[in-house]
């Protein structure tokens, strides 16, 4: 490919932080490898994280395939974890082939990861079946999201709801806080730690430094969706700093 590769994103319209982590994560990758990376959004209206407006929101995301296979994207990423599981177990699935489908009858076929599956494969490739989980939802869909990983496969030992509703609120978390949050958690014989199970929660400048203090893997939503839009591009996942699932052995 003699261009850059074209990142699509599928988003929220009140997110604010997967349009800066993740490409933070791929500049970062730049560093250390060829490839070049461009960024491209289309936007769902969510202003308030209830189950009622996720599935509203969610009915959009076909447009936002539609409008970002105009772009000839090389993948696109649907950057909402708890709108793909808020709608039934396994439902990242039928949402990849669903939009990946819109992609292909517009004559721009790219493939599909949205956060959810992808929070689901990156815990697979570090074989975690058991772990613990730091989420900003409100107590109902945290406990949806918990049921979720775990019709998967993978046990939740311990989980923490920090109950914001407002989706700008959450991207003002601080992720310096992450660490006090996680330290709430009991960690006994978990594989893996999910620091932030929301693209909107920022947490990136915290994975690492808490992965280091803890001493098992460390990842976020965010996180998990770099590493498969990586993978389905069959690009190395080696970044700096963005914990053991990007250190490239996974």
């Amino acid at each position: 490919m003699n261009r850059p590769i074209r990142i699509g994103q599928i988003v929220p319209s009140s997110n604010v932080t997967m349009e800066t982590e993740i490409p933070a994560l791929l500049r970062a990758r730049e560093a250390i490898a060829p490839e070049r990376f461009t960024f491209h959004s289309s936007r769902m209206r969510m202003k308030t994280v209830t189950k009622e407006e996720l599935a509203a929101m969610d009915a959009d995301s076909d447009r936002c395939a539609l409008e970002l296979s105009d772009a000839a994207v090389d993948v696109l990423g649907y950057a909402c974890l708890v709108a793909i599981m808020s709608m039934g177990e396994g439902y990242h699935r039928v949402s990849e082939a669903r939009l990946h489908r819109r992609t292909v009858e517009n004559g721009g076929a790219a493939p599909v990861v949205t956060s959810a599956g992808a929070l689901v494969e990156g815990l697979a490739a570090l074989k975690a079946r058991r772990i613990a989980l730091v989420a900003p939802y409100m107590r109902p869909l945290t406990q949806m999201v918990v049921s979720y990983v775990q019709n998967e496969g993978v046990e939740v030992s311990d989980w923490l709801a920090l109950e914001i509703p407002d989706n700008l609120e959450v991207a003002a978390q601080d992720p310096a806080n992450l660490l006090d949050h996680a330290r709430r958690l009991d960690l006994t014989g978990i594989d893996a730690l999910v620091l932030s199970a929301c693209v909107q929660m920022p947490s990136l400048p915290a994975v690492q430094k808490v992965e280091d203090a803890i001493g098992i893997p460390v990842v976020s939503a965010a996180i998990c969706t770099a590493h498969q839009m990586l993978t389905r591009l069959g690009l190395s996942t080696h970044i700096s700093g963005g914990g053991a699932l990007l250190s490239g052995r996974y």
